[in-house]
């Protein structure tokens, strides 16, 4: 990587990350704001992706769609999936796609795939929903507690991804899945899971010092290691995406990172991984 590229990516994680906590902080429809303007540009990006080839999606509509999930989970976060207004808007969503393609796609343009895709890119942008639910865990009422809590999965993938490209770059050697991204490295995926197991059970010592959800020190680096699993597949999963419609990163929104799903795509397997864990493993 280029030193200009690097520091591009580092100008833009330092101007992102304050917006990040603050909105972590405040939470609620603070949160809910950021999250859905994230999940619309990222279905955007899924949609023109799609688009190279024969699906046409709905692009409004489908954005439309996952940033309404978002603000629909905002209404009761502390609710999780109990609330009943995001599966409600998928639901409005799939009506409302299949409504509008009798009449914009007709039986010639492909309309089985652009349903399909429409419906797929809103609800798969729309688990970063599972954020918000992860900031409100019931009985969490100190901002502080919150954040902290969100920022498990947050931080502990952000240690898998650092950790697989230096060990990556260190040891690597053998590949990964060189057909889905030949840059993967088996070595670097193994320092990525032993970085974020780390990280994870150091992670937990500090949650130790809120009143609730607190894991231990052996759940914190289950936890991190599980993380890291489901932050490469969720990677992975882009990556077999974007090689399938030809393309090196899914948008140009994030100089130096690419798209919003360049970005995001491993928080979308991640926060719903946090929210399990917190809620129904740790436990209040």
């Amino acid at each position: 990587m280029a030193a200009s590229e690097t520091l591009t990516r580092v100008g833009v994680a330092l101007a992102g990350i304050p917006v990040v906590i603050a909105a972590a902080y405040f939470g609620e429809w603070v949160l809910a704001a950021l999250l859905a303007a994230i999940a619309a540009l990222t279905a955007r990006e899924l949609f023109r992706m799609a688009a190279r080839k024969a699906p046409r999606p709905l692009e409004l509509l489908g954005m439309m769609g996952a940033a309404g999930m978002i603000l629909g989970a905002a209404i009761d976060p502390r609710m999780g999936l109990a609330n009943p207004v995001p599966a409600a808007v998928l639901v409005v969503l799939t009506m409302t796609v299949a409504t509008a393609a009798i009449w914009t796609r007709g039986v010639e343009g492909e309309p089985f795939l652009s349903l399909a895709i429409t419906v797929f890119g809103a609800g798969y942008a729309g688990l970063l929903a599972f954020g918000l639910f992860l900031r409100h865990l019931p009985g969490v009422d100190d901002p502080l507690h919150g954040t902290a809590i969100l920022f498990a999965p947050i931080l502990l993938t952000w240690v898998s991804d650092t950790a697989a490209y230096f060990g990556g770059r260190a040891m690597g050697k053998h590949k990964l899945i060189p057909r889905v991204s030949p840059g993967k490295t088996v070595e670097g995926a193994l320092s990525a899971v032993a970085g974020s197991l780390l990280a994870g059970a150091g992670y937990a010592v500090l949650l130790g010092r809120f009143p609730a959800y607190h894991p231990t020190i052996l759940q914190g680096a289950v936890f991190g290691l599980l993380v890291s699993v489901f932050a490469q597949v969720g990677d992975l999963a882009e990556s077999l995406l974007k090689r399938d419609v030809g393309v090196k990163d899914s948008g140009t929104l994030l100089p130096g990172h690419g798209g919003a799903l360049d970005r995001f795509d491993s928080l979308l397997f991640t926060l719903p991984l946090g929210y399990a864990f917190f809620r129904f493993v740790v436990g209040g």
